[in-house]
């Protein structure tokens, strides 16, 4: 009776469970993601895809990319739809927080650093 009711509790907790949150890239995606430096104020990534890889949906704090080579990416975002997203050798760009799960869909594999920002909430 016990593993019963045991049974039934996991199930119940399974099934009103939300959505699983999207996790540290670094940990779920080590092959692409290494933290290359970190402090209570910054968090420094080192990406890097090869020809035709992709990720795991993921997510990040606010940021700033630096691509230091050409690529083609492509982003999906949390509800399906898909953002293609050229990157250029020696450019930056702010990127706000949020989830998605990148891909390399061109035929040469890029690297881009991630400042990723800590960032206090608001009293």
């Amino acid at each position: 009776m016990k593993r019963v009711s045991l049974a039934v509790a996991v199930l119940a907790l399974v099934a009103f469970a939300g959505p699983a949150p999207a996790q540290d890239p670094t940990e779920v995606d080590a092959e692409h993601y290494t933290v290359e430096f970190e402090n209570e104020h910054v968090r420094i990534v080192r990406i890097k895809y090869g020809p035709g890889e992709k990720s795991v949906m993921h997510e990040h704090p606010p940021a700033v990319a630096v691509f230091l080579s050409d690529g083609k990416a492509q982003f999906t975002l949390e509800d399906g739809s898909t953002v293609d997203a050229p990157v250029v050798a020696g450019t930056a760009q702010w990127e706000a927080a949020g989830k998605h799960l990148p891909a390399n869909v061109g035929d040469a594999p890029f690297e881009v650093v991630l400042v990723e920002l800590k960032v206090e909430a608001a009293e």
